[in-house]
């Protein structure tokens, strides 16, 4: 990872715009536009590093498609160059402002992830069961995230940390390069990598507001989806409508009592695409029967990863034996 860099000079210098560029084209060498780019790659960036030194950088408009993974999700694409910049700016937010996450925030973050999420969450469930009291699980998703963040707010919450103002430009610049259908002051796109960074930025104070002012110790949260673990089925229904207030004043969010749930553990909470019970881990139907479609020769692998995150033998010997049956295979 880049070194961390105080001032605009030093961020946006030319052998800093290399290290982004070799970073950021890891894995897709063998990308058309990515080749496209590399045909002429001094050039393209000494260009960006003329305009940084101009002051003179804007930011380009997106591709748009679409793509279906469970849900149809709408992805914006940059431009190269512009992804150069987002590597930059990435890098420099993470490394300043992953030391002010809290600890059971796990989207986005090195050595974090959804499994281990999943790890914490059950490791939680345990501890708050040692005396035997019934446990419950405040679950909570913010409404339409993504396209919900304000970007004055977001922005300000940027400032708090990040002194200036030339740095400031650049992230105000990829901020308001993309805006929602409904709301021109709002909306991060899915495509760019600091989308990650912005995210979990706009949502810190909400986990610290649920740890240190809630008190919540038993709290995991992966992007908008969070989950608190406590055997008071009472103080959970409090916190449910304190988070909910605090999320519409103080970052103007929306969590609807529709996207809330509060269970208890012995009735499976459904979690990051696994239904989490006190003693196991299951494949929540969705998913299973996505498997049972889409499973071939050439996905399978990755599907059983996938199984071996979960109590699945029984699934796991089925889909031998469908392997057997079929021929494609």
């Amino acid at each position: 990872m880049a070194f961390f860099h105080k001032n605009y000079d030093e961020l946006f210098g030319l052998d800093n715009i290399f290290f982004a560029w070799d970073k950021f084209r890891r894995g897709k060498a063998k990308k058309i536009e990515i080749m496209n780019f590399s045909l002429h790659v001094e050039d393209n960036l000494f260009n960006l590093f003329t305009d940084f030194q101009n002051h003179g950088y804007q930011h380009s408009t997106y591709t748009y498609f679409q793509i279906f993974d469970n849900k149809k999700r709408d992805i914006h694409k940059a431009e190269i160059r512009d992804r150069v910049v987002h590597q930059l700016v990435y890098d420099f937010l993470y490394l300043l402002f992953n030391q002010f996450f809290i600890t059971d925030s796990y989207a986005s973050r090195l050595r974090k992830g959804q499994y281990r999420a999943i790890n914490t969450l059950r490791y939680f469930i345990k501890l708050a069961g040692y005396g035997r009291k019934p446990v419950w699980i405040l679950k909570c998703d913010v409404k339409k995230y993504f396209d919900n963040i304000h970007h004055d707010i977001l922005l300000d919450l940027i400032r708090e940390k990040v002194f200036d103002d030339k740095i400031l430009e650049i992230i105000e610049k990829i901020i308001t390069s993309y805006h929602s259908a409904d709301n021109l002051n709002r909306g991060i796109p899915l495509g760019n990598i600091t989308s990650q960074i912005f995210a979990n930025i706009y949502l810190n104070s909400l986990d610290q507001y649920i740890k240190n002012d809630l008190k919540q110790r038993f709290f995991v949260r992966y992007n908008d989806d969070f989950v608190i673990v406590s055997t008071n089925k009472e103080e959970l229904q409090e916190i449910r409508e304190k988070i909910i207030l605090f999320a519409r004043k103080r970052l103007s969010l929306e969590i609807p009592l529709t996207k809330t749930s509060l269970r208890k553990i012995d009735w499976g909470i459904d979690f990051l695409g696994f239904i989490i019970l006190p003693k196991a881990i299951l494949l929540r139907d969705k998913t299973k029967n996505k498997l049972y479609a889409k499973i071939s020769l050439k996905n399978k692998a990755s599907y059983f990863a996938i199984l071996q995150r979960c109590d699945s033998y029984h699934l796991r010997s089925k889909i031998q034996s469908m392997a057997k049956l079929d021929e494609s295979w």
